[in-house]
């Protein structure tokens, strides 16, 4: 059996002989590409001294480029049975780098995982669970987040949306949240074809850095102005936060009621969320 420059065999043979098959229901698309696997563990910077988190890493395509980019301590969670005796094949070639937990990453608390140590999360994510899995780690622990860098791949439509700001037709109440914790872009796409099933939509890499200084604003309360302003984002802001005091809680904080959630900045969602 062939090997490649990390000493294993082709990902393509590996799956090949444990007959492993993406599963649909999983979100499971594989990528075979070294060189866009390594990408992806390049794009993530500096790995060692770093425990990486990578979710649903399947046959470990991801896995062994952060291993080979050199990252002190990869965790992955991974909630296929079948995946594990690929996953264990990788951990025995590096030895005491891997640590392989199975299990739903939803209900995996990555925060006790890494221990306060220095972390980042690198995955190319489900796309069935991917935007929660963000939301869950933006909000854990906003003052003190676990991760210093976040490099996750969505689909495309998400990773707009996680990027948007004022003014944007992707903007609403993702890109207030991730925009409120961190600054994010877009560092490249990923066509289809790049997948083993292709998906129907193209894919995106987008990296999240934590804010060295937040805006003071209560996390309740900031999804609750929110939720309010873009549940009815067609509607004036005198109409869409009406449960929330609707004119006299914008003149409070001297916004035009006539504006509509889209045009509003980060900064002035956190002065709605103080002044309720």
């Amino acid at each position: 059996m062939a090997t490649t420059p990390d000493g294993l065999p082709p990902l393509r043979e590996v799956v090949a002989t444990h007959g492993l098959a993406p599963k649909k229901a999983l979100g499971q698309n594989f990528l075979f590409d070294l060189n866009l696997t390594a990408k992806i563990a390049r794009s993530a910077g500096p790995l060692e001294g770093f425990t990486v988190f990578e979710i649903g890493p399947g046959p470990g395509g991801l896995t062994r480029a952060l291993l080979a980019q050199g990252a002190s301590r990869v965790v992955a969670v991974e909630t296929d049975p079948r995946c594990l005796p690929i996953l264990d094949e990788i951990s025995n070639h590096y030895a005491g780098r891997l640590q392989i937990v199975q299990g739903d990453a939803l209900k995996t608390d990555l925060a006790a995982i890494a221990a306060g140590g220095p972390a980042k999360v690198v995955a190319n994510l489900p796309y069935n669970v991917g935007t929660q899995l963000l939301i869950n780690w933006l909000t854990a622990n906003p003052d003190a987040p676990f991760w210093t860098s976040m490099t996750l791949m969505f689909q495309k439509e998400v990773g707009q949306r996680i990027v948007a700001g004022p003014g944007s037709n992707h903007y609403g109440r993702l890109g207030v949240l991730a925009g409120w914790i961190a600054h994010s872009e877009i560092l490249f796409d990923v066509p289809p074809q790049a997948f083993t099933p292709p998906p129907k939509v193209t894919s995106s890499v987008v990296q999240l850095e934590p804010l060295k200084e937040r805006l003071p604003c209560d996390l309740a309360k900031l999804e609750r102005v929110t939720q309010a302003a873009f549940g009815q984002r067609r509607k004036m802001l005198r109409q869409s936060l009406k449960p929330l005091g609707g004119e006299s809680l914008l003149e409070r904080v001297g916004i035009d009621p006539a504006r509509r959630a889209e045009t509003l900045s980060v900064e002035e969602f956190c002065q709605l969320a103080r002044a309720i």
